[in-house]
């Protein structure tokens, strides 16, 4: 199932460049399983909302040769597009600064696809964000997610061992897949094609948590706390109709 991440990470000076970029559990590696189930070509424009340093570009890009627009809030397009053109993938990929809750500076209908791996939980939280963005695909265009969540809903029943890395941030933006499917189905002009429960959770985890970035060194007491109890990675895929 992750045959271009694999081989990215058996070069080791790509796998230095992995984990220079990372922000977070392996994106590419999310990236190539969410797009797994989708239908993607060399035609397609595809809108890549909250790319961070660009993984999933550089997935989308390479092994499927579409054109790729990589917008994040974060990371300037100016370093994206650096980075970009050291891949080689500048002739592919086009950085461009967004803040998706403010609404997005494209054409309705411009994209095939809107592409979103480990970004949108932190701004789809509420009802009317999925509705703004939907006008931007075109119709009979796809919508796909992968996005960290949980097993069940907390409540406010925090299990011991994950209080003391629990906060307001974390509470609002990780829910279950009941959750998620419960905000989406409130969404006109969309089918709920697919929401299920990703396999590389634990995989994309340990790549994030080996490598240099400081975030990850915090995240590592989290996740031994968790041992698999609570987390998961969460696949969300749509047709705009």
């Amino acid at each position: 199932m992750y045959p271009f991440t694999d081989q990215f990470m058996s070069d080791d000076k790509k796998v230095d460049f992995l984990k220079a970029t990372m922000m977070g559990p392996n994106a590419m590696r999310l990236s190539e399983e969410l797009s797994s189930h989708l239908k993607i070509n060399e035609s397609m424009r595809i809108l890549d909302l909250g790319c961070g340093c660009g993984l999933s570009t550089l997935l989308l890009a390479k092994k499927y040769g579409a054109s790729v627009f990589a917008a994040d809030l974060w990371i300037s397009p100016t370093e994206n597009y650096e980075r970009f053109q050291s891949i080689g993938i500048d002739d592919k990929a086009v950085p461009i600064s967004v803040d998706a809750t403010k609404g997005l500076p494209f054409a309705n209908g411009y994209f095939d696809l809107l592409f979103s791996v480990d970004a949108y939980h932190y701004f789809g939280d509420t009802e009317e964000m999925l509705p703004s963005l939907i006008p931007f695909v075109k119709k009979g265009g796809t919508i796909a997610m992968a996005i960290p969540g949980l097993k069940y809903e907390f409540g406010g029943n925090i299990p011991d061992e994950m209080q003391p890395f629990w906060n307001d941030e974390i509470a609002r933006t990780i829910h279950s897949i009941d959750w998620w499917k419960g905000l989406w189905k409130k969404a006109e002009g969309m089918e709920i094609l697919d929401i299920h429960e990703m396999a590389c959770c634990k995989q994309a985890w340990s790549e994030w948590l080996a490598s240099d970035h400081p975030i990850a060194a915090e995240d590592i007491q989290m996740m031994e706390a968790e041992g698999g109890k609570y987390f998961n990675f969460i696949q969300l895929v749509a047709k705009v109709i």
